[in-house]
């Protein structure tokens, strides 16, 4: 197995992140733990931004906080010149409270309430991406109320199908995101936008799905762009100011993953954008990606502790973890595949098929199903499951009433708390007794 970027083995068989020994980590903060490379979030933050500067040197580069939001991934970013998508007036509060320029945020999401716009226009963020007729109206009545002005973009359903998972395609016409072109929407989101003295039209947005590894899906969306910002054009006057094409690119989780450097995705959207705008008689917009995964998901590591190792003649050897669904919720959910090693025993030759389990109440609750292990595996031993920075401290839960775990955060061999592990006190804190119980 391939180490992620920024680990090693150090004298004592232990794996290393970013110089902290993982080990030492565990004892130091307990298991399950999130552990983030900051130099590795930095790296991919300059990964894309260098390639913009190559390509699209006006465009822009937003981090999809939804991979992971908390105050200090959010101080990171900002700090490498990104802007932050937010998908609820949660994770645009942190943002806000991470001290981000509004002007530099935006707002996602398919089904925003009225609290999320007020939050968001309060502040005039950056753009609101628009998903819906419905959510047009809300937008307006909001600014009407506060006297505002919102900038706003629509997001296009053009039916683009590619090859990942169901769950993370995004642009199909079966699909609960964005405005359908074929179907007239897009073109009736774009009039009500164009004749409000509360909106003003900044872009047009798609984001195709995600954990894509061909470039060919972002040069059919090149085209999609293109044709509707003629239809601007021609029915509305309008001219398109941002194309942006949400973000994907696909990471490392196992060997079979080939993904693809930033630059090769940026170049195709370059190319396919200058020919067509050429053959159209247009000037290529400003461009914009939302990343994500990209930035975050092979940064983070998770530690666990094994608490037991079950062996089932002839069917399977269980390692029970002291996490599971509550900290990662994906293998669950849609068949996510994970690396894994035993961190303690890095020097130890890895040959024995073990399933990772989760100590959730649930047959499902697995964390991987075939991770090569050392035969002398056994309770106490640290595993390591590699690429968790994206979506699972996101998603974690109290399932079980399981405490969410601590993040910390490793950069040339100090280490950081950045999120607290929670307590049996704080998963009950917001738990009331009527008074007809006492």
């Amino acid at each position: 197995m391939e180490l992620r970027y920024g680990m090693n083995v150090n004298e004592k068989g232990h794996l290393t992140i970013s110089g902290c020994d993982t080990v030492e980590l565990a004892q130091k903060y307990g298991t399950p733990l999130y552990v983030l490379d900051e130099k590795f979030v930095r790296k991919n933050c300059r990964e894309i931004k260098d390639a913009m500067a190559k390509y699209f040197p006006n465009g822009k580069v937003m981090y999809a906080s939804k991979a992971l939001n908390n105050l200090a991934m959010l101080k990171i970013v900002d700090s490498e010149g990104l802007g932050v998508d937010a998908v609820s007036g949660g994770e645009l509060y942190a943002a806000l409270k991470a001290g981000i320029n509004p002007e530099k945020l935006e707002l996602h999401g398919n089904s925003k309430c009225e609290d999320e716009i007020v939050l968001a226009v309060e502040n005039q963020i950056g753009c609101i991406i628009a998903d819906g007729l419905d959510e047009l109206d809300l937008i307006e009545n909001v600014c009407k109320k506060l006297n505002k002005k919102a900038s706003v973009s629509i997001r296009l359903r053009p039916n683009i199908d590619v090859h990942a998972h169901t769950a993370v395609q995004t642009a199909k016409m079966d699909c609960k995101f964005g405005f359908g072109i074929s179907d007239g929407q897009a073109l009736e989101g774009a009039k009500r936008i164009h004749n409000s003295e509360f909106m003003t039209l900044c872009g047009i947005h798609c984001h195709i799905g995600s954990q894509i590894f061909e470039q060919e899906p972002f040069a059919v969306l090149c085209g999609h762009f293109v044709d509707f910002a003629k239809t601007l054009k021609t029915e509305l006057g309008i001219t398109v100011a941002e194309f942006n094409f949400g973000g994907g690119f696909g990471v490392r989780y196992t060997a079979e993953d080939q993904p693809k450097p930033a630059e090769s995705f940026v170049k195709v959207i370059f190319d396919t954008l200058d020919a067509l705008c050429t053959q159209n008689g247009i000037a290529v917009p400003k461009v914009a990606f939302e990343l994500g995964r990209f930035i975050v998901g092979e940064a983070g590591t998770t530690l666990y502790t094994v608490n037991g190792v079950k062996e089932i003649p002839d069917v399977r050897t269980y390692c029970m973890s002291d996490g599971g669904m509550f900290e990662n919720v994906r293998t669950a959910l849609y068949g996510a595949v994970y690396e894994a090693a035993c961190a303690s025993k890095m020097n130890q030759n890895h040959v024995k098929s073990v399933a990772i389990a989760g100590k959730c109440c649930e047959s499902g609750d697995m964390i991987t199903f075939d991770s090569p292990m050392p035969e002398s595996l056994e309770v106490g031993d640290i595993l390591s499951v590699f690429t968790t920075g994206a979506y699972n401290y996101s998603m974690a839960s109290n399932y079980n009433r399981n405490p969410v775990p601590a993040m910390v955060l490793v950069n040339d061999g100090k280490d950081d708390l950045i999120v607290k592990r929670q307590t049996y006190d704080d998963i009950i804190a917001n738990d009331l007794i009527p008074e007809s119980l006492k």
